[in-house]
C-alpha cells in the first residue's frame, strides 16, 4: 500500500511516516498543500493522510482536487478540532475518513488499511494462494501452517504479489507500491527482496519470474 502523509507539524508527519512504514507500508512525506498537490499529480496513491490546517493551499481544497481528478485515492483527513460539525463538513468535502488530534497511531493505522482496501477490489480480510496465508491486519504470514517471519518490504512484496491474485506484477508496480519516491528506480532491490522473499517462503518455489514482464504467484 502506497500513502502520503500531509502534515505540517513535521516531527507529528515523519513520526507517522516512520509507524507506518514499520507496519510494511510505502509512504511518502510532504508538509504542505502546495506539495500535496504536487504528489498525487505524479504519483497514485492508495491513501492520502491529509491535515486539515495546512500552509500554503488549504487541507480543504487539496481534498476537493483529489475528489475533481475522479482519483481511486481515499483520504483520512486530520484536524485539531474534534467538534462533529467540523467532523460533517470534512465529509462533505469528499474525505472518506476524519480523525481528530490526538489520536493513537493504533487507530490511524486500523484506519488507513481500512481505507486502503475500498481502493482495490473487495479481497478477504485474510488473504490465501497457493498454500500461503497472509494477514495484513496482524502482519502474519503461514505457508503451509508454518509461519514465516519476513522484513517490512517483503511483506509489502508478498502482500501485493497476493492481492494481485494471479495476474503478473512488473517490478516498476511492486516498487511503486512497496517503496517511496525516494528509492532509486534503476537499483535492483525489487529482485534482491524477491530472490530473498522465495528463500524465506521455501520449496517448492511459489513466486514465479515471468520474463520481461515481472511476477506472479
Amino acid at each position: 500500500m502506497r500513502v502520503l502523509v500531509v502534515e505540517d507539524e513535521q516531527l507529528l508527519a515523519d513520526a507517522v511516516a516512520t509507524g507506518l512504514r514499520r507496519e510494511a507500508m510505502a509512504v511518502d512525506v510532504v508538509y504542505d498543500g502546495a506539495a500535496a498537490l504536487e504528489r498525487v499529480g505524479v504519483n497514485d496513491y492508495d491513501v492520502v493522510v491529509l491535515d486539515r490546517d495546512l500552509p500554503l493551499v488549504h487541507g480543504d481544497d487539496v481534498c476537493r482536487r483529489i475528489v475533481e481528478l475522479g482519483m481511486p485515492t481515499r483520504v483520512l483527513m486530520l484536524t485539531a478540532s474534534g467538534d462533529v460539525s467540523d467532523r460533517v463538513e470534512g465529509l462533505e468535502l469528499g474525505a472518506d475518513d476524519y480523525l481528530p488530534k490526538p489520536f493513537a497511531f493504533t487507530e490511524l493505522t486500523a484506519r488507513v488499511r481500512a481505507l486502503g482496501r475500498r481502493t482495490t477490489v473487495p479481497l478477504p480480510p485474510v488473504l490465501e494462494r497457493a498454500g500461503i496465508k497472509l494477514d495484513p491486519n496482524r502482519r502474519e504470514v503461514f505457508r503451509d501452517g508454518r509461519e514465516v517471519q519476513l522484513a517490512p518490504k517483503e511483506f509489502a512484496v508478498l502482500e501485493v504479489l497476493m492481492r494481485s491474485e494471479g495476474a503478473v506484477v512488473s517490478a516498476e508496480q511492486l516498487l511503486e507500491k512497496a517503496w517511496d519516491e525516494n528509492t532509486d528506480p534503476f537499483t535492483n532491490v525489487v529482485r534482491v527482496t524477491v530472490m530473498t522473499l522465495r528463500r524465506k517462503l521455501g520449496e517448492p518455489p511459489v513466486i514465479v519470474t515471468v520474463p520481461g514482464s515481472g511476477y506472479r504467484i
